[in-house]
């Protein structure tokens, strides 16, 4: 073999194989060449193009050629294949003659294709159908190699091409075998429209192919010394695609070439007289196909007349309802403006710009144009003051994000940003700010070497706002950047980094925030450089959590590999913020359970992480921050949706501080953040609850400030500006943004409470006293996604999909009002007037949809085109009067005449082919038509019969089409013929003669094939429609309500006790003998029950409080009527009076009937009776119909104060079914309580079942969500619900069914209930209940911190034990923001040694301390007596009261929920909005317990003692008043210290409590210090070097004695 192998390449070596075209001759060749489009199975439709004709090739120069072709015929098919034939295209093919019939130029050497000339006559799309003959000729030959590989150029790009050569001998051929893999193409020649946002998902395509291609070539040559002939070529090309995953089935286009040598002749083939342009080369040539919609084929003669033809046909046909081809039209509007030369726009806009309907039309389809010149003519139109600010904001959001972005438009967006007419309008300069960054993000795409000058005119807009510090200037500048996406602008957004910039210091922190944010779009093209600046983010302790969060979100979007998660999971068991350990723990967590492809490795990733991190971080609560993650991928269909939140808090208050929402999808191999919502909330808490305006009282500050300098290097924390503001993004893009700040709200109310509002109101009233019509059209072009390649053929195949949608509402409305209303109204005089309304209301849609796979040129159409239609309208046409006086409320609906069908949806799949010379002979094939459904049905089911039979009935024919006798029966269940599926479904509601009815139809192609691509094409159909039911003519629905002493004359029919009478006297010999056969049958099954309900309670049970664990009568006391008593007079008095209408007027009439044209009554009466006398209120829903008995009946009773008891029963005189309801509070123990009871006696069969669903569903939720359950035998036909107070904020529920007992402690309570001391708290507030409901939320949420004996509990739970020096104060709770809106002052007396409190607030100074066993209270230094409690301030927002054995202190507005004091508790409460802003003893409240002691410098220290001691406010002389003797000092560590080799002397870095001088301690104690250490040697002056030392590091932690209690001699200074 190796031999022939080497004999047959000396051979080849010695003779050029290079295809040879001699001068002087002319080469003439047969070609024929076909495109089809289709499914793979024939006998379906398919659409195709075909071209025949003679080829001749002669050579003018060396190395130059001419190809021409001779009797060109074009040929289109649509139709079954292979039954059908393809169609000549006569008149396409007379059309093209001319450019058909032109010979062009090509260069031609060695097998290789170089430039082709022609004239400019010739369009590129006939130039393309060259293009694919010469592609036959490129041949890329080695005289020593056989078998290669290599990338060659040709018409589809430059491809991965493999050739085998081989020898015929015998025949003197050489045959040679050329195929193109078109999957991995160095260059691939396509053209993506509309995919600008989608990225591609590389490990989705791993897993599976949408769209795959090859070709193969095969060559039978004559060689010759000089170079070989090519005697023939063939050439097939196939193409995959499916939405799905082509292994589950796919549609296909198959492109074939035939070249066959036919002679040799002596004549030239001699060029035209017209210049010969350069053309480019092989490759592909996009021409007018871009501006070609694939769903229609236009001849376009005169484009600007027919864009007024369908201007004006839109206006027309979508007035009262939307037309079912609006959708197609507008298609075809936006198709013409696009061919449209600007001029003709621009003519076109003077023409209609004042006719507002066409005005709208054509504003809604320039953006869609899709080019600059949409951009242009939205400029120009604005800055000639011609359109109004919202035409123009609608008009760039669409357009900016339709435009295809090249550089013109960037330049044109960058002119309109800096246009001052644009910059005057927030909105508008805001839309197109972040407009600029998305063109630049889509050029990018297009343009991978996209120049970095395009983001630098926003660099050095962002340069400037941090030059004149305009914070909000940065923010739209970084928006803008995070948009464009560019790496360029990775540096600049840095800067604005805490850590990478020194000018980022001074900004504020959103600004950091939102740079962060900024590199996520750059993350998606540079992800390793993004990553090093996140992980540098997070890793650095000192930033806000919340920017670390952010850095967060970023690195994972990154999909971190290994190492790094690594990394994280060891930082974050050092973390000390917890909520950031939480916010990653659980973003880590949610990653496990990731499905997608394209974060599988993040996934297996983070699952290492979390086996490594401790799983205590699970348990932190809702406070902490968390981020959530869920998808669903699908393999065999790639198909997914994911969708992410994050919840950021950096204080653990119940409203977070940001809260980010995200949802993808992935379809096709790609995916597309298709929606993201950003809303932040810091500050607007706080702005709602506390106090407006605090009072700005010069002595108040100075008091806090002279406190606040006392304390050593005390730091307030930045305030929190009252602002929310929100972001939306589409497709990765942020397309707004909005702040809401204190400015904007006043504004809003300015404008809702000012003289604007009723200005407004009365135009409105104005305008529907007069008539109000308004016809309103919206059109949208949803969705346009192009994919074009070229083939084979050289025309191009094309892969569409387009949404487009026009909604339409017409709304009639007439008002009348009597009397009449004066000039200058209020809004109270329509209260007392007769309103008389008349609406028509008509909303309707139109929604196409469009797939297309096939041929698309301006010539000729053939493709595959699947549709789906959907068309809704909804009428309305009603009457509404509204007498106020008299209590009258009537709402009338009136037919609507001509409109059945008011929805329906269709879906069809065709082949069709067309061409623009004979539009009229289009045709349209189904792809399933019925007859080829039903024979491939029968095929396929014999083919599956024998392949699953065979080993069962050996003889069974493959082809046979009949079902054999002895076939099991289980196969011929399953394999039934398939049919199309049919089916309606009707209701008819006889009371309002309406009947309503769905058709369902559906046909497809599975059962070929089991895929969703095969289950889509075919038809499918769904109607819907409502139509007059079968009867007496219905006039109109009347809906009418009557209040008060009129009701009574609407009662149609009464229901008295006389009726009632009357039937149960016709029952009376029934009743008796089911008396005497069945006697106290209902008693004896109740005890039975009962019995087995006690004796059989679950051991589960048994732990519960014995109020629940027993029956709730043992344990739950009433304060009223006991339960049997009750029932007795419950019984008594509804025995006595069944029906109040005998005795009682009705107080409400509801009338729901149907006028009927003969006067009959039909339809439905609720009647509402209250007795007074016996607080008993009666409902009763009746059929007004005369024979029809039933009814609904109502009847509920107040009891008592504490009872209310109520009875349903329903059907046939109430008398069928009925159940009773009883509602009482008491007292379990001592706690309120609550308790629902509901009995029946018999239940309908479908109330039965969905009450079954119901438990089950309970159960489950109960098991999954940690709910106790037990088995327990209870009262049969009873349901039994107790709520019982546990705490303020937390209740005991137990439910009992007849089967099961359910029960959970301590269900916790948003609010805190108005019980006990809440209630008495209330008080303050009276009748102010937008201050009640204020303050039970703020005290439900708020932060306590308490005080017994020595030992502190902080607000965040952490327990230490603070040694408080005498007679000093420490800062137990202070408000740490500039504000200083409250402190709270504890200090131990020397002599009693009992604790003493004094709370700065507002304008006032209380003190509460302990004198003869009780507390006292001072008030600004005047001593309030406890009798002259309760103590409420002037403003009203601070009160203090007696509380049990102390005093408490109230003021949540000013964000201190509450200061208690007794003998021997101390209680600090903060409001949940105070959060992350106190300081002192108590802590931060922030949730941060691993952050706890941290020092007035915001010095983290490890010691309680040191810590208690640093909020210690130091005395200033030992004569003071105050006997605080003792001073905060940095101290000298006394022995010897060798660090790092070297003697040093180390000096405390935090403040230890000495006595002052001249003054001894009495009482000390020890506490851990850190010392910073510096040389023997080196001189440190106390002035200078002390001064600063609380800024130095610690190097060593060492004990140190501190002073609790100093004497002073007489002599100190």
């Amino acid at each position: 073999m190796r031999v022939f192998l080497l004999a047959l390449t000396v051979a080849l070596a010695g003779m050029s194989l290079s295809p040879e075209f001699a001068t002087g001759k002319t080469y003439v060749y047969r070609y024929e060449a076909f495109l089809m489009g289709g499914l793979p199975e024939e006998g379906l439709a398919r659409a195709g193009v075909k071209i025949r004709s003679k080829v001749m090739i002669s050579a003018v120069a060396a190395d130059t050629f001419m190809l021409k072709l001779v009797d060109p015929e074009i040929f289109e098919y649509s139709g079954i294949w292979p039954k059908d034939a393809f169609i000549p295209a006569t008149k396409l093919t007379s059309v093209l003659a001319a450019q058909l019939l032109t010979p062009v130029k090509f260069e031609y050497a060695n097998g290789v294709v170089g430039k082709v000339f022609a004239p400019a006559g010739v369009s590129a799309t006939v130039l393309n159908i060259y293009r694919g003959i010469l592609n036959i000729l490129q041949l890329n030959i080695k005289k020593t190699q056989n078998v290669y590989e290599l990338q060659e150029p040709g018409a589809q790009g430059v491809c991965k091409t493999h050739y085998v050569i081989s020898e015929d001998a015998k025949a003197d051929r050489i045959l040679l075998t050329k195929t193109k893999d078109l999957n991995h193409c160095q260059e691939r020649i396509i053209k993506d429209i509309g995919l600008a946002y989608t990225e591609r998902c590389v490990e989705c395509e791993a897993r599976g192919k949408t769209l795959k291609g090859a070709a193969a070539f095969n060559y039978v040559m004559k060689p010759a010394s000089t170079g070989a002939l090519i005697l023939e070529a063939t050439a097939t090309e196939l193409i995959q695609f499916s939405p799905f995953n082509i292994l589950n089935g796919a549609a296909q286009m198959e492109a074939k070439q035939i070249l066959k040598f036919l002679e040799i002749e002596r004549i030239p083939v001699v060029p035209i007289r017209a210049e010969y342009l350069h053309r480019g080369s092989l490759q592909y040539e996009f021409g007018t196909e871009l501006l070609q919609t694939p769903i229609q084929l236009l001849r376009i003669s005169n484009a600007k007349a027919q864009i007024v033809e369908i201007l004006n046909h839109l206006v027309t046909f979508n007035v009262a309802k939307v037309h079912e081809e609006a959708p197609l039209k507008f298609i075809e509007l936006i198709q013409l403006l696009r061919v449209a030369r600007f001029e003709s726009i621009e003519a076109l806009w003077a023409q209609f710009k004042v006719r507002p309907d066409h005005r709208h039309w054509i504003l809604n389809a320039v953006p869609a144009i899709g080019t600059h010149a949409a951009l242009r003519f939205i400029k120009e139109k604005f800055l000639a003051n011609e359109l109004t600010i919202a035409e123009a904001a609608q008009a760039l959001l669409a357009s900016v994000h339709m435009v295809t972005a090249d550089l013109e438009a960037i330049k044109l967006a960058e002119g309109l940003a800096m246009n001052h007419k644009i910059q005057e309008n927030p909105v508008l300069r805001e839309i197109v700010m972040l407009g600029y960054g998305t063109l630049v993000a889509k050029y990018c795409v297009e343009n991978p070497t996209c120049p970095a000058e395009l983001v630098r005119p926003i660099h050095e807009i962002a340069i400037q706002a941090v030059a004149r510090g305009e914070s909000e200037e940065l923010i739209v500048a970084l928006k803008v950047l995070g948009n464009a996406g560019h790496p360029a602008s990775l540096k600049p957004i840095m800067k604005f980094l805490p850590g990478f910039g020194s000018a980022a210091a001074n900004l504020p922190h959103r600004v950091h925030v939102d740079a962060a944010l900024a590199l996520r779009n750059i993350a998606k093209k540079e992800p390793k450089m993004v990553q090093e600046v996140a992980v540098q983010l997070f890793m650095d302790k000192a930033l806000h959590a919340e920017l670390r969060m952010v850095a967060a979100i970023v690195m994972f979007e990154t999909k971190l590999p290994m190492g790094l998660v690594t990394t994280l999971a060891d930082a974050l068991l050092k973390e000390s913020n917890l909520q950031v350990a939480s916010f990653v723990y659980s973003y880590m967590k949610a990653m496990t359970k990731n499905t997608a492809p394209d974060f599988a490795s993040l996934a297996a990733a983070c699952n290492v992480a979390v086996k490594i991190l401790s799983p205590k971080f699970d348990r932190l609560s809702y406070r902490f921050s968390r981020a959530l993650y869920f998808d669903a991928y699908n393999n065999p269909w790639m198909m997914g949706a994911a969708a992410s939140a994050f919840y950021v808090n950096d204080a653990a208050t119940v409203l977070p501080k940001a809260i980010v929402a995200k949802a993808r999808t992935y379809l096709a191999g790609a995916y597309a953040d298709v929606l993201e919502i950003g809303v932040r909330t810091e500050g607007v808490q706080e702005a709602f609850l506390k106090i407006r305006e605090a009072p700005d009282n010069a002595d108040r500050l100075t008091k806090m400030k002279q406190v606040m300098r006392a304390l050593s290097e005390w730091r307030a924390n930045p305030s929190s500006q009252p602002l929310a503001s929100m972001y939306v993004k589409f497709f990765g893009q942020e397309i707004a943004f909005a702040n809401i700040d204190k400015a904007v709200v006043d504004q809003i109310i300015q404008l809702a409470s000012g003289h604007a509002l009723h200005t407004y109101g009365r135009r409105a009233l104005d305008a529907l006293l007069s008539g109000l019509q308004l016809h309103y059209a919206q059109p949208m072009l949803v969705a346009e996604v192009r994919r074009i390649l070229p083939t084979a053929v050289g025309l191009p195949m094309e892969l569409s999909f387009y949404t487009a949608a026009v909604a339409a509402a017409s709304v009639e409305v007439q008002a009348t009002v009597t009397p009449p209303l004066p000039e200058n109204f209020h809004a109270s005089q329509l209260l007392k007037s007769d309103i008389n309304m008349r609406a028509a209301i008509s909303p309707s849609v139109s929604m196409h949809t469009y797939a297309v796979m096939g041929v698309n040129t301006a010539f000729i159409q053939a493709a595959l085109l699947s549709r789906a239609r959907v068309h809704t309208v909804i009428p309305a046409k009603m009457e509404a009067r509204i007498d106020m006086i008299n209590g009258n409320f009537k709402l009338q609906f009136l037919p609507v005449q001509g409109i059945d069908k008011i929805a329906s949806a269709l879906v069809e799949t065709f082949a069709v082919a067309r061409n623009v010379e004979d539009l009229t002979a289009a045709k349209i094939t189904p792809m399933i038509p019925a007859e080829v459904a039903a024979q491939l049905s029968r095929e396929t089911f014999s083919s599956k019969i024998s392949r699953m039979t065979s080993s069962r009935a050996g003889g069974l024919s493959a082809s046979s089409e009949i079902i054999p006798v002895d076939l099991p029966r289980q196969i011929t269940n399953r394999l039934k013929l398939p049919k199309a599926f049919e089916k309606k479904m009707c209701a008819a509601f006889e009371t309002f003669g309406i009947k309503a009815c769905t058709e369902i139809e559906s046909r497809n192609a599975a059962f070929i094939r089991d895929s969703p691509l095969y289950a889509i094409i075919g038809k499918h159909a769904v109607l819907v429609e409502v139509a007059p039911a079968a009867g007496p003519v219905i006039e109109k629905i009347e809906i009418e309500i009557q209040v008060g002493d009129k009701a009574a004359e609407k009662i149609i029919k009464v229901i008295n006790l006389s009726e009632e009478e009357e039937i149960i006297e016709n029952r009376n010999v029934l009743q008796k003998l089911k008396n005497i056969l069945v006697p106290s049958l209902k008693n004896s099954t109740s005890s039975s029950h009962s019995a087995s309900s006690s004796s059989s309670r679950s051991s589960a049970l048994s732990k519960v409080r014995c109020s629940f664990t027993t029956d709730i009568k043992n344990c739950m006391t009433l304060t009223g009527v006991n339960s049997q008593s009750s029932a007795y007079s419950f019984e008594a008095i509804y025995n006595k009076a069944k029906y109040l209408a005998n005795d009682v007027t009705p107080a409400v009439t509801v009338l729901i009937r149907a006028v009927r044209a003969d006067h009959k009554v039909q339809g439905y009466q609720i009647a509402a009776y209250f007795d007074k006398a016996t607080a008993r209120l009666q409902v009763i829903f009746a059929n007004l119909a005369e024979n029809d008995h039933w009814r609904i009946c109502a009847d509920g009773m107040m009891l008592s104060y504490h009872k209310l008891m109520a009875k349903i029963a329903w059907g046939i005189e109430c008398k069928q079914y009925e159940t009773e309801i009883t509602a009482e509070t008491g007292l379990v123990g001592q706690e309120p309580a609550v308790r629902l009871k509901l009995t029946w006696d018999k239940l309908p069969r479908g109330m039965q079942r969905y009450a079954k669903q119901l438990s089950e569903l309970i159960s489950r939720f109960a098991h999954e969500n940690g709910v106790s359950l037990a088995k327990v035998k209870n009262v049969r036909n009873q349901i039994k619900l107790t709520v019982a107070v546990a705490s303020d904020t937390s209740l005991n529920v137990v439910l009992k069914t007849p089967k099961r007992t359910i029960y959970k402690l301590g269900v916790g309570l948003p609010i805190s209930l108005p019980f006990g001391e809440t209630a008495a708290e209330l008080e303050a507030y009276q009748d102010n209940w937008a201050d009640k409901i204020s303050y039970i939320v703020t005290k439900a949420h708020a932060a306590e911190c308490t005080m017994i004996k020595d030992t502190l509990i902080t607000f965040n739970n952490r327990k230490l034990k603070n040694e408080m020096p005498h007679s000093c104060y420490q800062v137990l709770a202070q408000d740490c923001t500039p504000e200083l809106k409250f402190i709270v002052l504890l200090k131990r007396d020397q002599a009693q040694e009992q604790n003493q409190i004094n709370v700065k607030i507002a304008n006032i100074d209380v003190d509460m301390y302990p004198k003869d066993n009780a507390i006292v209270m001072r008030v600004n230094g005047v001593e309030i007596p406890i009798s002259n409690l309760p103590y409420q301030h002037p403003t009203g927002k601070i009160q203090i009261r007696q509380r049990g054995e102390g005093i408490a202190l109230h003021a949540p507005s000013h964000g201190l929920q509450e200061v208690y004091l007794d003998l021997n508790t101390l209680k600090v409460k903060v409001v949940d909005w105070m959060r992350g802003q106190t300081c002192g003893l108590c802590g931060k409240a922030d949730g941060e317990i691993r952050q706890e002691y941290r020092t007035p410098n915001e010095r983290l220290t490890k010691n309680a003692v040191s810590y208690a001691h640093s909020w210690v406010m130091p005395g200033t002389s030992c004569r003071d008043a105050s006997e605080c003797y003792m001073t905060l000092e940095s101290v000298k560590l006394e022995k010897k210290v060798m660090l790092h080799g070297q003697e040093s002397k180390c000096y405390s870095v935090e403040p230890v409590l000495r006595c002052l001088p001249g003054c001894m301690p009495v009482r000390t104690t020890t506490a851990a210090v850190g010392y910073h250490c510096l040389p023997a040697d080196s001189n440190l002056s106390r002035t200078e070097g002390l001064s600063s030392i609380y800024q130095k590091s610690a190097d060593i932690q060492e004990t140190a004695e501190a002073h609790l209690a100093c004497r002073c001699t007489a002599q100190c200074a």
